[in-house]
């Protein structure tokens, strides 16, 4: 499943700036601009370098100027919009096409010369490869030149002052990093000249709405009338990378290997299962790997890490990727938590989710029931029983289970649910007491321990006898028969009773505590309340906190981020749900196919074959928060992994 702009869809800058693609390269650095070959945020670029896998991230090369010469006419084929200027790189008007199946693809025409550009990234290395085609069949010479735009800043940090750059014999230092280029084309240093970048799309939240970028060295290569010619560029943060075209290739049969390799049917799910790969890190701290919440914002945590990984790595088939992402959770479970922000240097891991834990268990049933490596379970098993002992008697954040067997978490300002902000001191979404989906979990997971007790023979201990308890304890207290949902929390306040997409995974999971009746209800006010065919909204619109749109000012955006906005992921417990409460019928299943080819245009917006965090509540139609968003991605992935099987 591929993708393509043509010259109707790029108009204006505007228009040609709406898709944007993503290239990663196995550890955390990535390359990103938008079909018009323009940069419209700051955390954008042709080389961001992960120079400590997977979170340290220094935007190396921002973007490129470039223009095509013509006899005494010149144009560019660079597009970009500038802070306070009228004046905009027009590139985009000579743009006759770009292709994204496998890797990014420009063709530029005028006058009888034909340029293609391809992009792409190495995988295990900080290094990336413009490689130009052209072709000119006009009646006098043509001229390319290219310019690179340096920053060598964190990604997400808008340069305000001039640095000094220094070029010399192919290294490029601001005297605190070196990018090394390569090139076949003729080089030359230049004065340096620096450009002060419009960010719309960052302007929309809130974030800075321009920055710096400076240039020092040229490039150029001209081809002779009536023939063709090459030119390659390479930026690397290695001394010595390889040739061009070789690293174009082995990043050609990467991809074409992942599409391989792909065990779905289905087109949109081929595709996603592609995109998932951008997510599948390694982590220098750990040695092992981990998902990346979300490009270009987010680093990898432990929550999302334990929801991503099903649909990510198993749905896919990546079994040893999830073997490695799971044993790195059982090292560093402490006290029966995992982390959910992993150390970097010397800082420790952040325990403060009471999801991950459970999940993590969840994850390892899951991967048994693929793979049946019951040595893995073995290995795994005395983590698995901390976990539920310490959540028995109680541990860190205020975790713990009541008298009636159900988990209560959260005291004073920690937020250790998914739905997680705290702005300036106040809980949007204050979730302290026993959240609904967490007991859903819990439940699971003393099923989980029970089942595999059995398989393995190993010490079941009381799960089953414990497991009973919760459910009865949940069904009296959570369950709402006169209004047909389950309460979001117990905590005696008018929180509990808020209807929230959390529910839906007291559905979803592979075992539950409702009896059918009640699920099904659960279903149908879940679709009456919070379903769009973007994703599920986190509170009922009839709600007096109900928010109807994300963006502005962080305070702003985090006031609504769950009180409202439609999030992607819930989406699949959704789906996986309606298939259960409908018997997995052929009825149902043609149904949800339908309502996902709503994928297709979601996939083509914002980053291409990606799918975004969240939308609007009231209408959702612009992506929003990070373009790419893992668990967006890996629980569609577990839909069609249902469906096809």
């Amino acid at each position: 499943m591929g993708y393509f702009c043509g010259k109707q869809d790029m108009q204006t800058l505007s228009a040609a700036q709406r898709s944007s693609f993503l290239l990663s390269n196995g550890l955390g650095g990535y390359a990103s601009l938008t079909a018009a070959y323009s940069v419209p945020r700051c955390d954008q670029g042709i080389l961001v370098a992960a120079v400590k896998a997977p979170n340290e991230r220094i935007t190396m090369v921002h973007r490129m100027r470039e223009t095509l010469k013509l006899g005494q006419r010149q144009i560019y084929l660079s597009s970009q919009s500038f802070a306070g200027r009228r004046l905009q790189e027009d590139g985009y008007r000579y743009l006759s096409g770009f292709a994204y199946e496998y890797l990014p693809v420009w063709t530029y025409q005028e006058r009888g010369v034909t340029v293609k550009r391809t992009l792409c990234m190495v995988q295990e290395k900080n290094t990336a490869v413009l490689f130009y085609e052209i072709e000119n069949r006009s009646e006098g010479d043509c001229t390319l030149q290219a310019e690179p735009f340096l920053k060598f800043a964190p990604k997400e940090e808008a340069l305000l002052q001039a640095k000094e750059f220094t070029y010399q014999r192919g290294q490029i230092t601001d005297g605190k990093y070196t990018l090394y280029l390569s090139t076949d084309g003729n080089i030359r240093k230049r004065s340096a000249v620096w450009q002060t970048l419009a960010y719309p799309e960052d302007a929309k939240d809130g974030r800075p709405d321009r920055g710096l970028t400076g240039c020092c060295c040229r490039i150029t290569k001209t081809i002779p009338a009536g023939s063709s010619g090459k030119l390659s560029i390479v930026f690397s943060m290695e001394p010595k990378p390889a040739a061009a075209e070789k690293l174009l290739a082995e990043a050609l049969a990467y991809q074409k290997k992942l599409d391989e390799a792909c065990p779905f049917t289905d087109p949109m799910a081929r595709r996603l299962a592609r995109s998932a790969d951008a997510y599948i890190a390694r982590r220098d701290s750990t040695g092992e790997k981990t998902i990346l919440a979300g490009y270009p914002l987010f680093s990898d945590w432990g929550r999302d890490t334990m929801i991503a990984l099903p649909g990510c790595c198993l749905a896919t088939g990546r079994y040893d990727d999830a073997k490695s992402i799971l044993r790195t959770f059982l090292a560093y479970e402490k006290d029966g938590l995992v982390p959910n922000l992993f150390p970097e240097g010397e800082s420790q891991p952040m325990y403060n989710t009471v999801d991950a834990a459970l999940l993590l268990i969840d994850s390892l049933w899951q991967y048994v029931r693929r793979t049946a490596d019951k040595d893995f379970v073995q290995e795994a098993w005395p983590v698995m029983e901390r976990i539920v002992a310490n959540y028995r008697k109680g541990t860190h954040h205020s975790i713990g289970m009541d008298s009636d067997g159900l988990i209560f978490a959260g005291g004073g300002l920690d937020q250790v649910t998914w739905m997680d902000v705290c702005v300036n001191g106040h809980l949007p979404t204050p979730r302290h007491g026993k959240p609904v989906e967490i007991n859903a979990y819990w439940y699971n997971a003393l099923r989980i321990m029970d089942a595999l007790a059995k398989e393995l023979s190993l010490d079941g201990k009381d799960y089953a006898v414990l497991a009973e308890r919760v459910k009865a304890s949940f069904c009296e207290k959570f369950y709402m028969e006169d209004r047909g949902y389950l309460k979001d929390v117990l905590s005696g306040t008018a929180a509990d009773t808020q209807l929230r997409c959390n529910q839906i995974w007291a559905v979803s999971m592979a075992f539950t505590m409702l009896s059918p009746e009640q699920e099904k209800n659960v279903v149908e006010t879940v679709f009456r309340h919070l379903y769009t065919p973007c994703g599920l909204r986190t509170l009922s619109p009839e709600d007096p906190e109900y928010h109807p749109t994300y963006g502005g000012a962080q305070v702003q955006r985090d006031m609504a981020y769950h009180q409202g906005t439609t999030w992607v992921f819930p989406m699949g417990g959704y789906y996986l749900a309606y298939l259960k409460v409908h018997g997995y019928s052929e009825e149902a299943v043609r149904y949800v196919r339908q309502q996902l080819s709503a994928l297709e245009s979601m996939m083509a917006e914002g980053c291409m074959g990606q799918l975004p965090e969240i939308y609007d509540g009231q209408f959702p139609g612009e992506g929003k928060g990070c373009f790419a968003q893992a668990w967006s991605v890996g629980e569609m992935l577990r839909v069609f992994e249902a469906l096809e099987k």
